[in-house]
């Protein structure tokens, strides 16, 4: 072979070896995509998981509104002022001041767990095991001596009171999660997202 002839081999063999390379970045990059496109919330997932609009006007004194908020129940209740001053007691709870932060949002770090004292904003499911407990705004029979009324979890009898803090020797570790929301005016609540400047 001659001198001349090895160079064009040279030449050529660069070229296949840059044209392979080149090739087979394009097929990794067109199989990559939809791969990493496959691993991304679908649209329904995104929609599940998206702030829910909750109409509250028709929302009574003492009575609670069931909502909907990422697959699980989220109730709305209306306290009266009587329900709020049972709020006080605070000798039987196990977290009183609401130092397991992740319960609830900064702006809900007070005694009421929520930004209007009256409208309590609760995901309804136990903290133990996932039941769904009942709520038992004015209980009848003996649930328990300093017990005045609130939310019993049947599966486990777990209680908690009008602001779903728990109760000293029940099987629910933590308070009730309170979701974010916020108030968009008077009638409406958006579940899902922060209130306005919070941290």
């Amino acid at each position: 072979m001659t001198e001349d002839s090895k160079k064009i081999d040279l030449k050529r063999r660069k070229f296949l070896l840059t044209a392979t390379s080149l090739t087979g970045a394009i097929g990794v990059s067109a199989i990559g995509i939809p791969f990493v496109s496959s691993m991304l919330p679908s649209e329904k997932a995104k929609a599940a998981g998206a702030a829910v609009e909750v109409n509250i006007s028709s929302i009574q004194t003492g009575e609670i509104k069931v909502s909907e908020w990422r697959g699980q129940p989220v109730w709305i209740l209306n306290r009266s002022d009587e329900m709020i001053k049972k709020l006080d007691n605070k000798s039987e709870l196990a977290d009183p001041d609401l130092k397991v932060l992740s319960q609830q949002p900064k702006y809900c770090q007070n005694k009421t767990r929520s930004i209007k004292s009256n409208l309590l904003v609760m995901v309804g499911i136990c903290t133990h095991l996932g039941c769904s407990p009942s709520p038992k705004l004015a209980p009848k029979g003996d649930m328990g001596s300093q017990w005045e009324g609130g939310f019993f979890c049947p599966c486990h009898g777990s209680k908690f009171d009008l602001a779903g803090r728990v109760f000293k020797g029940s099987p629910a570790p933590t308070n009730l999660v309170v979701p974010p929301h916020k108030y968009i005016n008077d009638q409406t609540i958006l579940i899902g997202e922060d209130a306005e400047g919070a941290a």
